[in-house]
């Protein structure tokens, strides 16, 4: 009987965190394209609606669910440093083995330029960090923030100035410099950075955490979620997605079997396994198991690259979340 009573927990689990992600996406699509008063709104409209939406989720959610959750992370074993280079290393790889495959594939510069940063750019804000929530619990949670501590330099620092120079548009106007500097002075990455830097301190201080804080992490992790994803539910656009599959199919493979695998050896190795019950090493699969990021779709249309096959990359890999989490369930939980 208890056997049975945690099987239906976990099936229950797994459906609430899928059918999060689909309400989120269906809201905003349906305000966008059905709602009498999302239909009348201009695009610059929703688009700013959509940027309150992320802002309201980056600047005031999420710091407030990920610097609780590290304020009570276990941080005794020194091991944990290597999470934000796994997930350096999962976000390379990706890219590494999307632009072989391109190659292989003899696609043109501008659908070269999109599979390396569809194979690169990982949803592991929105959706990542519910999945890992439910799959594995908030001390899970807290370690997210370590694993992608470096995953903004990369996107904004190599991948998009690499798909630019897949573009037509190759002339640079900003210096190494001054794009770090932006992105040093970009209030989503200040904020983000706070919130685990005050999260860690009173972790480190010893100060006990307010005993409400998982029932309140209980309702801002998904009210995260699901700001973020309606704000990309109102974005969504099926176009050319049928030419592209096999595209969405190479992506696929490379996010949800060779990457995750990859960093599941490599943390093996290391000895995430051997911490924490290896929570650390689940999440860190977990997080290495997501689909497309909604930044990738951004630098094909900021480059005039192909933005249908970003589309389909992102579409395709986000719905097989429908067997990717359950099998990460089977092998993990």
């Amino acid at each position: 009987m208890p056997d049975s009573v945690t099987d239906m927990a976990s099936v229950w689990d797994i459906a609430y965190s899928l059918g999060l992600i689909a309400t989120g996406l269906l809201l905003g699509y349906l305000y966008r394209n059905v709602c009498t008063h999302g239909k009348a709104q201009t695009t610059a409209e929703i688009n700013a609606l959509r940027r309150k939406l992320q802002a309201a989720a980056l600047l005031y959610v999420n710091p407030v669910a990920f610097g609780g959750a590290i304020w009570a992370l276990n941080i005794n074993n020194i091991r944990i440093i290597a999470l934000p280079f796994l997930g350096a290393f999962a976000v390379t790889l990706g890219g590494v083995l999307a632009l072989i495959a391109s190659r292989v594939m003899n696609l043109e510069r501008k659908q070269t330029g999109v599979l390396v940063v569809c194979g690169s750019f990982t949803n592991i804000g929105s959706i990542g960090s519910l999945v890992t929530y439910i799959l594995l619990g908030e001390p899970a949670v807290a370690l997210m923030p370590f694993y992608k501590l470096f995953e903004t330099f990369l996107y904004y620092g190599v991948g998009f100035p690499y798909a630019k120079s897949m573009s037509n548009q190759t002339q640079e106007t900003e210096t190494t410099a001054q794009r770090i500097k932006t992105l040093l002075t970009d209030r989503f990455v200040v904020v983000a950075i706070s919130s685990m830097v005050v999260g860690l301190g009173l972790n480190l201080i010893g100060i006990p955490r307010p005993s409400f804080y998982p029932t309140l992490n209980s309702v801002l992790i998904p009210l995260g979620t699901l700001l973020l994803l309606s704000s990309i539910g109102m974005a969504l656009r099926f176009g050319k997605m049928r030419e592209y599959l096999p595209e969405a199919g190479v992506v696929s493979l490379i996010k949800f079997i060779i990457v995750p695998a990859s960093v599941y050896l490599l943390g093996s190795v290391i000895g995430l396994g051997q911490v924490d019950g290896g929570l650390p090493l689940k999440a860190s699969v977990v997080l290495a198991s997501m689909p497309v990021a909604f930044t990738a779709m951004v630098p094909p249309t900021l480059y005039d690259l192909d933005v249908d096959l970003a589309n389909t990359a992102w579409f395709v890999t986000t719905a097989l979340l429908l067997l990717v989490v359950p099998a990460l369930w089977l092998l993990l939980v």
